[in-house]
Protein backbone atom coordinates (compact mmCIF):
# COMPACT_ATOMS: atom_id res chain seq x y z
CA UNK A 1 0.00 0.00 0.00
CA UNK A 2 2.83 2.29 0.70
CA UNK A 3 4.62 1.65 -2.72
CA UNK A 4 1.26 2.35 -4.29
CA UNK A 5 1.16 5.98 -2.13
CA UNK A 6 4.69 6.59 -3.52
CA UNK A 7 3.63 5.63 -7.46
CA UNK A 8 0.57 7.37 -7.33
CA UNK A 9 1.34 10.81 -7.55
CA UNK A 10 4.12 10.13 -9.93
CA UNK A 11 1.03 8.22 -12.51
CA UNK A 12 -1.00 11.53 -11.82
CA UNK A 13 2.25 13.31 -13.09
CA UNK A 14 2.97 11.53 -16.13
CA UNK A 15 -1.26 11.35 -17.04
CA UNK A 16 -0.92 15.65 -16.73
CA UNK A 17 2.15 15.48 -18.85
CA UNK A 18 0.55 13.55 -21.66
CA UNK A 19 -2.53 15.76 -21.33
CA UNK A 20 -0.25 18.46 -21.82
CA UNK A 21 1.48 17.23 -24.88
CA UNK A 22 -1.89 16.03 -26.16
CA UNK A 23 -3.43 19.34 -25.86
CA UNK A 24 -0.72 21.10 -27.69
CA UNK A 25 -0.80 19.27 -30.70
CA UNK A 26 -4.75 19.99 -30.53
CA UNK A 27 -4.12 23.76 -30.39
CA UNK A 28 -1.14 23.13 -32.53
CA UNK A 29 -3.37 21.53 -35.31
CA UNK A 30 -6.15 23.89 -34.91
CA UNK A 31 -4.12 26.71 -35.67
CA UNK A 32 -2.96 25.00 -38.94
CA UNK A 33 -6.20 24.15 -39.55
CA UNK A 34 -7.45 27.99 -39.14
CA UNK A 35 -4.34 29.08 -41.22
CA UNK A 36 -5.37 26.83 -43.85
CA UNK A 37 -8.93 28.03 -43.66
CA UNK A 38 -8.01 31.85 -44.01
CA UNK A 39 -5.83 30.61 -46.86
CA UNK A 40 -8.65 29.03 -49.12
CA UNK A 41 -10.59 32.10 -48.19
CA UNK A 42 -8.04 35.05 -49.74
CA UNK A 43 -8.33 32.37 -52.39
CA UNK A 44 -11.88 32.47 -53.02
CA UNK A 45 -11.98 36.59 -52.52
CA UNK A 46 -9.02 36.65 -54.87
CA UNK A 47 -11.03 34.56 -57.91
CA UNK A 48 -14.12 36.69 -57.11
CA UNK A 49 -12.32 39.93 -57.77
CA UNK A 50 -10.55 38.23 -60.52
CA UNK A 51 -13.51 37.07 -62.36
CA UNK A 52 -15.08 40.63 -61.88
CA UNK A 53 -12.30 42.56 -63.67
CA UNK A 54 -12.77 39.56 -66.55
CA UNK A 55 -16.36 40.30 -66.94
CA UNK A 56 -16.37 44.20 -66.56
CA UNK A 57 -13.37 43.32 -69.20
CA UNK A 58 -15.77 41.82 -71.87
CA UNK A 59 -18.56 44.27 -70.97
CA UNK A 60 -16.67 47.01 -71.88
CA UNK A 61 -15.14 46.29 -74.90
CA UNK A 62 -15.50 48.75 -77.29
CA UNK A 63 -16.43 51.33 -74.53
CA UNK A 64 -14.07 54.41 -74.32
CA UNK A 65 -12.26 55.05 -71.28
CA UNK A 66 -10.40 58.58 -70.28
CA UNK A 67 -6.97 57.43 -70.40
CA UNK A 68 -4.90 57.00 -66.90
CA UNK A 69 -2.59 59.85 -66.41
CA UNK A 70 1.26 58.19 -66.98
CA UNK A 71 1.85 58.81 -63.35
CA UNK A 72 -1.02 56.45 -62.57
CA UNK A 73 -0.58 53.69 -65.45
CA UNK A 74 2.03 52.07 -63.90
CA UNK A 75 2.59 48.64 -62.96
CA UNK A 76 5.19 46.87 -61.02
CA UNK A 77 5.81 42.95 -61.00
CA UNK A 78 8.34 41.74 -57.96
CA UNK A 79 8.50 38.02 -58.75
CA UNK A 80 10.47 37.40 -55.65
CA UNK A 81 12.66 34.42 -54.86
CA UNK A 82 12.23 32.68 -51.92
CA UNK A 83 14.52 33.36 -49.15
CA UNK A 84 16.21 36.81 -50.76
CA UNK A 85 14.85 39.18 -48.29
CA UNK A 86 11.38 39.72 -49.87
CA UNK A 87 9.07 39.70 -47.45
CA UNK A 88 10.98 42.42 -45.28
CA UNK A 89 11.28 44.48 -48.75
CA UNK A 90 7.16 43.51 -49.87
CA UNK A 91 6.18 44.95 -45.88
CA UNK A 92 7.31 48.41 -47.14
CA UNK A 93 5.62 48.38 -50.18
CA UNK A 94 2.32 47.84 -47.62
CA UNK A 95 3.14 50.31 -45.34
CA UNK A 96 3.73 52.84 -48.21
CA UNK A 97 0.71 51.98 -50.61
CA UNK A 98 -1.89 54.26 -48.67
CA UNK A 99 0.39 57.18 -48.25
CA UNK A 100 1.55 57.16 -51.67
CA UNK A 101 -1.91 55.90 -53.32
CA UNK A 102 -1.17 52.53 -54.89
CA UNK A 103 -2.13 48.94 -54.96
CA UNK A 104 -0.30 45.80 -53.56
CA UNK A 105 -1.81 42.78 -54.82
CA UNK A 106 0.46 39.45 -53.72
CA UNK A 107 0.28 36.80 -56.60
CA UNK A 108 -0.96 33.48 -54.42
CA UNK A 109 -0.17 30.60 -56.38
CA UNK A 110 -1.72 27.08 -56.25
CA UNK A 111 0.95 25.08 -53.62
CA UNK A 112 3.35 28.04 -54.10
CA UNK A 113 3.78 26.76 -57.72
CA UNK A 114 6.31 29.31 -59.47
CA UNK A 115 5.30 28.24 -63.19
CA UNK A 116 1.44 29.05 -64.52
CA UNK A 117 -0.76 27.27 -67.05
CA UNK A 118 -0.90 28.15 -70.31
CA UNK A 119 -4.35 29.32 -70.09
CA UNK A 120 -3.67 31.45 -66.62
CA UNK A 121 -0.92 33.37 -67.95
CA UNK A 122 -3.19 34.52 -70.14
CA UNK A 123 -5.50 35.48 -67.44
CA UNK A 124 -2.68 36.70 -65.64
CA UNK A 125 -1.74 39.07 -68.34
CA UNK A 126 -5.12 40.37 -68.90
CA UNK A 127 -5.95 40.88 -65.53
CA UNK A 128 -2.81 43.22 -65.01
CA UNK A 129 -3.36 45.13 -68.25
CA UNK A 130 -6.90 45.81 -68.36
CA UNK A 131 -7.48 45.85 -63.81
CA UNK A 132 -7.92 49.94 -64.06
CA UNK A 133 -8.86 50.34 -60.46
CA UNK A 134 -5.55 48.52 -58.95
CA UNK A 135 -3.58 51.18 -60.88
CA UNK A 136 -1.18 51.99 -60.47
CA UNK A 137 -0.12 48.27 -59.01
CA UNK A 138 2.68 46.42 -56.87
CA UNK A 139 2.11 42.83 -57.92
CA UNK A 140 4.16 40.21 -55.87
CA UNK A 141 4.53 36.53 -55.81
CA UNK A 142 6.63 33.55 -56.05
CA UNK A 143 5.94 33.55 -59.96
CA UNK A 144 8.75 32.83 -62.69
CA UNK A 145 9.20 35.60 -64.92
CA UNK A 146 6.76 36.14 -67.55
CA UNK A 147 7.46 38.41 -70.98
CA UNK A 148 3.79 40.11 -71.24
CA UNK A 149 4.77 40.62 -75.45
CA UNK A 150 4.07 37.27 -76.22
CA UNK A 151 0.42 37.54 -75.41
CA UNK A 152 -0.10 40.88 -77.22
CA UNK A 153 -0.67 43.20 -74.38
CA UNK A 154 -0.42 46.88 -75.38
CA UNK A 155 1.65 47.99 -72.17
CA UNK A 156 4.22 45.65 -70.40
CA UNK A 157 4.74 46.08 -66.62
CA UNK A 158 7.96 46.77 -65.14
CA UNK A 159 9.79 44.11 -63.50
CA UNK A 160 12.07 43.93 -60.56
CA UNK A 161 13.63 41.63 -58.08
CA UNK A 162 16.38 40.72 -55.46
CA UNK A 163 18.85 37.93 -55.52
CA UNK A 164 20.88 36.26 -53.08
CA UNK A 165 24.12 34.26 -52.29
CA UNK A 166 23.06 30.88 -53.66
CA UNK A 167 24.18 28.75 -50.78
CA UNK A 168 23.09 31.31 -48.30
CA UNK A 169 19.80 31.18 -49.61
CA UNK A 170 19.52 27.47 -49.33
CA UNK A 171 20.64 27.44 -46.24
CA UNK A 172 17.79 29.60 -44.91
CA UNK A 173 15.44 28.30 -46.83
CA UNK A 174 16.36 25.01 -45.13
CA UNK A 175 15.89 26.17 -41.62
CA UNK A 176 13.26 28.00 -42.44
CA UNK A 177 11.27 24.92 -43.13
CA UNK A 178 12.24 23.76 -39.59
CA UNK A 179 12.20 27.27 -37.33
CA UNK A 180 10.53 29.04 -38.96
CA UNK A 181 11.05 32.98 -38.27
CA UNK A 182 10.64 35.90 -36.20
CA UNK A 183 7.48 36.86 -38.98
CA UNK A 184 4.83 34.51 -37.43
CA UNK A 185 6.31 32.81 -35.13
CA UNK A 186 3.74 30.05 -33.99
CA UNK A 187 3.29 28.86 -37.41
CA UNK A 188 3.75 25.38 -38.11
CA UNK A 189 6.36 24.21 -40.59
CA UNK A 190 6.42 21.30 -43.09
CA UNK A 191 9.64 20.26 -41.44
CA UNK A 192 8.60 21.24 -37.97
CA UNK A 193 10.69 18.90 -35.71
CA UNK A 194 13.78 18.08 -37.91
CA UNK A 195 16.70 18.63 -35.82
CA UNK A 196 18.87 17.79 -38.46
CA UNK A 197 21.55 20.57 -38.94
CA UNK A 198 22.58 21.58 -42.72
CA UNK A 199 25.77 20.20 -42.32
CA UNK A 200 24.46 16.93 -40.95
CA UNK A 201 22.19 16.68 -44.19
CA UNK A 202 24.83 17.12 -46.14
CA UNK A 203 27.11 14.47 -44.87
CA UNK A 204 24.70 12.23 -44.59
CA UNK A 205 23.51 13.01 -48.11
CA UNK A 206 19.93 14.56 -47.51
CA UNK A 207 17.43 15.66 -49.88
CA UNK A 208 16.75 18.69 -48.39
CA UNK A 209 20.37 19.77 -49.37
CA UNK A 210 21.78 18.54 -52.14
CA UNK A 211 22.82 20.86 -55.31
CA UNK A 212 19.69 20.56 -57.33
CA UNK A 213 18.38 22.54 -54.32
CA UNK A 214 20.18 25.70 -55.64
CA UNK A 215 18.48 25.48 -59.14
CA UNK A 216 16.10 27.97 -57.99
CA UNK A 217 16.89 31.77 -59.04
CA UNK A 218 18.23 31.08 -62.73
CA UNK A 219 14.59 29.42 -63.24
CA UNK A 220 12.89 32.20 -61.94
CA UNK A 221 14.06 34.89 -64.57
CA UNK A 222 14.74 32.51 -67.12
CA UNK A 223 10.61 32.09 -67.09
CA UNK A 224 8.19 30.08 -68.54
CA UNK A 225 10.23 27.96 -70.76
CA UNK A 226 10.67 24.05 -70.29
CA UNK A 227 14.60 24.56 -70.68
CA UNK A 228 13.99 27.00 -67.65
CA UNK A 229 13.32 24.36 -65.16
CA UNK A 230 16.03 21.63 -66.43
CA UNK A 231 18.84 21.48 -63.53
CA UNK A 232 21.92 22.65 -64.70
CA UNK A 233 20.91 24.04 -68.12
CA UNK A 234 23.42 26.56 -70.22
CA UNK A 235 20.61 28.12 -72.03
CA UNK A 236 18.40 28.52 -69.32
CA UNK A 237 21.29 30.45 -67.31
CA UNK A 238 21.89 32.78 -70.44
CA UNK A 239 18.39 33.00 -70.82
CA UNK A 240 17.47 34.32 -67.48
CA UNK A 241 21.07 37.00 -67.86
CA UNK A 242 19.34 38.43 -71.26
CA UNK A 243 15.98 39.07 -69.07
CA UNK A 244 17.99 40.48 -66.44
CA UNK A 245 19.69 42.96 -68.01
CA UNK A 246 16.51 43.47 -70.95
CA UNK A 247 13.36 42.80 -69.33
CA UNK A 248 14.09 44.03 -65.25
CA UNK A 249 14.26 47.65 -64.01
CA UNK A 250 16.22 46.84 -60.85
CA UNK A 251 17.69 43.53 -59.79
CA UNK A 252 19.26 44.31 -56.30
CA UNK A 253 20.83 42.14 -53.98
CA UNK A 254 19.73 40.83 -50.38
CA UNK A 255 23.30 41.66 -48.74
CA UNK A 256 22.69 45.43 -50.05
CA UNK A 257 18.86 45.69 -49.88
CA UNK A 258 19.15 49.28 -48.41
CA UNK A 259 20.88 50.09 -51.35
CA UNK A 260 18.30 48.24 -53.76
CA UNK A 261 15.39 50.76 -52.01
CA UNK A 262 17.51 54.07 -51.98
CA UNK A 263 17.93 53.19 -55.66
CA UNK A 264 14.12 52.32 -56.96
CA UNK A 265 12.96 55.34 -54.17
CA UNK A 266 15.06 57.77 -56.62
CA UNK A 267 13.47 56.11 -60.13
CA UNK A 268 10.28 55.48 -58.74
CA UNK A 269 8.96 58.33 -56.42
CA UNK A 270 5.48 57.74 -57.10
CA UNK A 271 5.76 53.94 -55.57
CA UNK A 272 8.43 53.98 -52.67
CA UNK A 273 8.70 58.03 -51.46
CA UNK A 274 9.83 57.09 -47.78
CA UNK A 275 10.88 53.84 -48.41
CA UNK A 276 14.52 54.85 -47.46
CA UNK A 277 13.61 55.94 -44.36
CA UNK A 278 11.39 53.59 -43.78
CA UNK A 279 13.38 50.64 -44.11
CA UNK A 280 16.58 52.19 -41.98
CA UNK A 281 13.68 53.31 -38.99
CA UNK A 282 10.31 51.36 -39.47
CA UNK A 283 8.71 48.28 -37.66
CA UNK A 284 10.90 45.15 -37.29
CA UNK A 285 8.53 43.42 -39.80
CA UNK A 286 10.77 44.51 -42.11
CA UNK A 287 13.80 42.76 -40.66
CA UNK A 288 12.74 38.88 -40.67
CA UNK A 289 15.34 36.76 -40.03
CA UNK A 290 15.00 32.86 -40.10
CA UNK A 291 15.51 31.49 -36.51
CA UNK A 292 17.56 28.92 -35.45
CA UNK A 293 19.78 29.10 -38.58
CA UNK A 294 23.70 27.37 -37.41
CA UNK A 295 26.85 28.58 -39.67
CA UNK A 296 28.20 26.16 -41.68
CA UNK A 297 31.59 24.07 -42.00
CA UNK A 298 34.14 24.60 -44.53
CA UNK A 299 34.15 21.19 -45.40
CA UNK A 300 30.21 21.74 -46.51
CA UNK A 301 30.71 24.73 -48.33
CA UNK A 302 33.40 23.16 -50.52
CA UNK A 303 31.56 20.34 -51.05
CA UNK A 304 28.90 22.41 -52.59
CA UNK A 305 31.33 24.77 -54.45
CA UNK A 306 32.35 21.48 -56.41
CA UNK A 307 28.99 21.07 -58.40
CA UNK A 308 28.19 22.17 -61.56
CA UNK A 309 24.85 23.33 -60.52
CA UNK A 310 26.49 25.66 -57.45
CA UNK A 311 29.10 26.73 -59.95
CA UNK A 312 25.95 28.15 -62.58
CA UNK A 313 23.93 29.47 -60.14
CA UNK A 314 26.83 31.27 -58.62
CA UNK A 315 27.56 32.43 -61.86
CA UNK A 316 24.25 34.61 -62.45
CA UNK A 317 24.79 35.99 -58.99
CA UNK A 318 27.94 37.73 -59.53
CA UNK A 319 26.56 38.54 -62.77
CA UNK A 320 23.35 40.44 -61.40
CA UNK A 321 25.99 41.51 -58.24
CA UNK A 322 28.04 43.25 -60.81
CA UNK A 323 24.95 44.50 -63.36
CA UNK A 324 23.51 46.05 -59.50
CA UNK A 325 27.35 47.46 -58.65
CA UNK A 326 27.26 48.98 -61.81
CA UNK A 327 23.95 50.96 -61.06
CA UNK A 328 24.49 52.08 -57.71
CA UNK A 329 28.17 53.34 -58.80
CA UNK A 330 26.01 55.67 -61.22
CA UNK A 331 23.38 56.75 -59.17
CA UNK A 332 24.47 56.58 -55.72
CA UNK A 333 27.64 57.69 -53.21
CA UNK A 334 28.99 57.81 -50.27
CA UNK A 335 29.69 60.53 -47.80
CA UNK A 336 31.01 60.32 -44.27
CA UNK A 337 29.57 56.86 -44.02
CA UNK A 338 26.36 57.88 -45.34
CA UNK A 339 24.58 56.76 -48.52
CA UNK A 340 22.87 59.95 -50.78
CA UNK A 341 21.37 59.72 -54.30
CA UNK A 342 23.12 61.56 -57.32
CA UNK A 343 21.25 64.90 -58.33
CA UNK A 344 19.88 64.95 -62.05
CA UNK A 345 22.73 65.52 -64.14
CA UNK A 346 21.67 66.04 -67.51
CA UNK A 347 20.16 68.85 -69.17
CA UNK A 348 18.29 70.50 -72.50
CA UNK A 349 19.76 73.38 -74.35
CA UNK A 350 19.78 74.64 -77.62
CA UNK A 351 16.35 73.92 -78.23
CA UNK A 352 14.68 74.81 -81.50
CA UNK A 353 12.56 76.27 -83.02
CA UNK A 354 12.45 79.49 -80.54
CA UNK A 355 9.09 80.34 -79.06
CA UNK A 356 8.40 83.99 -78.91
Amino acid sequence: MRLLRIMLPHKIQLMAVLAFGVAMLFIENQIQKLEESRAKLERTIARHEVAEVEHRHNEGTGREFSPLSEKDDMVIIYNRVPKTASTSFTNIAYDLCGKNRFHVLHINTTKNNPVLSLQDQVRFVRNVTSWREKKPGFYHGHVAYLDFSKYGAKGKPMYINVVREPIERLVSYYYFLRYGDDYRPGLRRRKQGDKKTFDECVSSGGSDCTPEKLWLQIPFFCGHHSECWNVGSRWALEQAKYNLVNEYLLVGVTEELEDFIMILEAALPRFFKGATELYRTGKKSHLRKTTEKKPLTKETITKLQQSDIWKMENEFYEFALEQFQFVRAHGVREKDGELYVLAQSFFYEKIYPKVN
